[in-house]
């Protein structure tokens, strides 16, 4: 039963959740011969506040690259 966690930061809309859902359920089908009803997907959104890159929060991030 494959179990896939995406993480991404707030703001994808719920057609761009539920097309990420469908590929990456589609990929699972097609590279591994997976049943899509054993495959679960969660996506969790996660503040830019609460997410570091590049040594930085992100949102400070952000606002240096203008």
């Amino acid at each position: 039963m494959p179990y896939v966690n995406i993480q991404i930061t707030k703001g994808a809309t719920r057609a761009q959740k539920a097309e990420l859902v469908r590929e990456v359920t589609a990929s699972l089908v097609r590279v591994l011969g997976k049943r899509p009803e054993h495959t679960h997907v969660v996506i969790q959104e996660i503040e830019e506040e609460d997410w570091g890159y590049a040594g930085l929060l992100t949102d400070d991030w952000r606002r240096q690259q203008g």
